[in-house]
């Protein structure tokens, strides 16, 4: 059987239903980044080449259109190569799982696979200062419901530098106040686990558990109407407190506030006050220490540290001479 005769509808959908969603349990975020790739890949398909999504053929996603399917990221939608990037990787998800159930296609699979991921500048890390953190934390008006929640949303980001992900994700039971305080959240690849709180968190999630009386099933903060916070409302509430808080702290203003900014100053504190690398590595849920490279690539401190321990070159100093009148004149042809 050609690859044009067969229907990219059976093993796309075998993809996600069998594959993702059956033999590797793969999160929902997981799964709504898949889905979000090959929605905006077919619509490219199809109006590439005049098809509905059902009609298209295996053949139809060869190399070529895969690759235009990336610059059309990159060119038409402003995507970053990061971006980029997660898109290429979900496609090479699904064409790994195509080589083993069509091999007879394994020249469009195998060129597909082939397509490298695009490299890019590793810019330092986006950090706030421990001033600029609490600048940021006293803005949200207590006065009001919406802002208790939001302050107990800031504090809690900024203590257990959880993914928005997984602070959207969190439940009232998740929030452990005694005999020591911490929250159990779920992260990457389903693992828990538990982050501990200082003194300043657990005021304030006390006196948000004193008017926020729910189940221990209930989503920890929630929306005016009973619901879980997205992803975007956050990222909308925090934009609009980091613009408050500008005023107050001037310095956040060259800086760009987003949750995992956030997530990064909760490090970057951590890692300014000696914590040890593996440590932190276990705090924010990494896989591997090497993860937390990028904090020693972006603290200042440690580097202004490391140079204090060096001594200067021995360079004499000597009262400097101009060259002769003649000398220089010959220098200047």
């Amino acid at each position: 059987m050609t690859p044009s005769s067969v229907l990219l509808a059976r093993p796309l959908q075998a993809f996600f239903t069998e594959r993702l969603s059956g033999d590797r349990q793969a999160s929902p975020h997981t799964i709504a980044s898949y889905k979000d790739t090959f929605r905006l890949l077919l619509a490219f398909a199809e109006q590439r080449l005049r098809k509905r999504p059902s009609d298209l053929a295996l053949g139809d996603l060869d190399a070529r259109l895969v690759g235009d399917f990336l610059q059309h990221l990159e060119h038409r939608r402003r995507n970053k190569a990061r971006t980029r990037n997660v898109r290429l990787a979900a496609i090479h998800s699904f064409f790994r799982y195509l080589a083993v159930q069509e091999p007879a296609h394994a020249a469009i699979i195998q060129r597909v696979l082939a397509i490298p991921s695009k490299r890019f500048v590793r810019r330092p890390i986006d950090y706030l200062e421990r001033e600029e953190m609490e600048a940021l934390v006293s803005v949200p008006d207590r006065r009001t419901w919406i802002g208790r929640r939001d302050h107990a949303l800031l504090v809690l980001a900024l203590q257990t530098g959880l993914r928005v992900s997984e602070l959207v994700g969190l439940d009232r039971g998740d929030v452990v106040l005694s005999p020591s305080a911490f929250v159990r959240c779920h992260g990457k690849g389903r693992k828990e686990r538990s982050t501990p709180l200082r003194s300043d968190g657990v005021a304030a999630m006390r006196a948000w558990f004193k008017e926020y009386r729910a189940e221990p099933a209930a989503p920890l903060l929630p929306t005016a109407r009973g619901q879980r916070m997205s992803r975007d409302s956050v990222e909308r509430r925090l934009a609009k407190y980091a613009a408050i808080a500008r005023d107050k702290c001037p310095s956040i203003r060259e800086k760009r506030v987003s949750p995992h900014v956030l997530r990064h100053s909760m490090a970057m504190d951590l890692l300014d006050r000696g914590v040890d690398r593996s440590a932190i590595a276990l705090w924010l849920g990494h896989e591997s220490i090497e993860t937390t490279q990028i904090y020693l690539h972006a603290s200042m401190r440690l580097k202004e540290k490391a140079l204090a321990k060096t001594a200067p070159l021995p360079i004499s100093r000597r009262r400097y001479r101009p060259d002769d009148r003649l000398l220089e004149f010959l220098k200047s042809l």
